[in-house]
């Protein structure tokens, strides 16, 4: 459920000077051209900073890996732009009753509850990854595969339950974080920008998480200081705004809604931010983690326009669902033990 936001975001904003976001109109999103387009407008604050304001989506079709079967295939040609998203359309469709009960579940809600984009990027292309040129994450370094196998090797020695304890449930889950970046979901997929002097913040609406990030150019936090969003520092260059994030919690590697699994506390992420026109952002964000991928990767996100106001995504953790997940795997243990005990099948 959502509500609309509290006053203790707009204290909180207003602490650190930050002025109320200007209105403009929503913007198209269906794709148009290949490329980025040059600003049509000389988009400035009050203060003369680039005017990133708003409530901006992300949503969008388009997959964050190249389909395999569009391998060597960077853009879909505008011809095929249809065709290409009606394909995903029927691949994504949790209305779908084929695979039996399991398949069903594992669905979860049906589509009436999902609003994950109606068309892919328009830039028209196959994936959400531009580098490597391949449009797919690079592969796990030696180390990063011993830690990831390190975590499915002690479930498996607890019985390999992924519902054994909360602690086996991704932190989305457990309404602790969707994490920074937050990829392209089924829903909520937007962020509001507020900007004041020497600030910006940026509010996902996803679990309404907000970075408030200085643009001082200050030194990162003490490494010891370690956040689930991590530690954010921007400056400007030119009309793009650079945000380079740091000191994240190792446990980041818990959730399969950020940007970047599988990623430990060395995780270093550097974002672009550049107004095109009235209803596009150009969004980037490049992942750097040596001890987890064997190379650095980029996203491309345009995000577009769209009309307000940003709701709250109400979650909080030892929720009913958590509660309910736990009690159920331990009834069906409970079941197989006495079966095992009787012969029965």
């Amino acid at each position: 459920m959502r509500y609309r936001y509290s006053a203790t975001l707009i204290l909180a904003l207003t602490t650190v000077a930050l002025v109320p976001a200007s209105a403009q109109t929503a913007a198209a999103a269906k794709p148009k051209a290949v490329g980025t387009a040059k600003v049509k407008a000389p988009f400035r604050t009050a203060d003369g900073q680039p005017d990133l304001q708003g409530i901006w989506s992300y949503a969008t079709m388009t997959p964050l890996e190249r389909p395999a079967d569009l391998a060597g295939k960077e853009f879909i040609d505008e011809k095929d732009v249809a065709a290409f998203e009606k394909s995903l359309r029927e691949r994504n469709n949790k209305d779908r009753r084929d695979g039996g009960t399991a398949a069903d579940v594992t669905r979860a809600y049906n589509d009436l509850w999902y609003d994950s984009g109606s068309h892919i990027v328009r830039t028209r292309r196959t994936s959400l990854v531009i580098d490597p040129p391949d449009g797919r994450i690079p592969p796990y370094t030696p180390e990063g595969k011993k830690r990831i196998d390190a975590r499915i090797a002690d479930r498996k020695a607890r019985g390999g339950d992924p519902a054994d304890s909360w602690e086996d449930r991704n932190l989305g889950e457990r309404c602790l974080t969707r994490g920074a970046p937050k990829l392209s979901g089924g829903y909520n997929n937007n962020v509001e920008i507020v900007q004041g002097p020497g600030y910006v913040a940026i509010v996902q609406e996803m679990i309404h998480e907000t970075r408030i990030i200085p643009l001082d150019r200050r030194p990162h936090a003490d490494p010891r200081i370690r956040n689930w969003l991590g530690d954010s520092r921007g400056h400007w260059e030119g009309d793009t705004l650079v945000v380079d994030t740091t000191n994240f919690k190792p446990g980041i590697i818990a959730t399969n809604y950020n940007c970047c699994g599988g990623a430990a506390e060395n995780l270093h992420i550097i974002e672009r931010f550049r107004r095109l026109d009235s209803g596009t952002l150009d969004y980037r964000y490049t992942v750097d983690d040596p001890t987890t991928f064997t190379r650095q990767w980029t996203v491309s996100l345009p995000m577009s326009k769209t009309d307000g106001p940003l709701y709250e995504y109400a979650c909080h953790e030892g929720n009913y669902g958590m509660t309910g997940l736990l009690s159920g795997a331990r009834a069906m243990e409970k079941k197989a033990a006495e079966q095992a005990a009787t012969g029965k099948k």
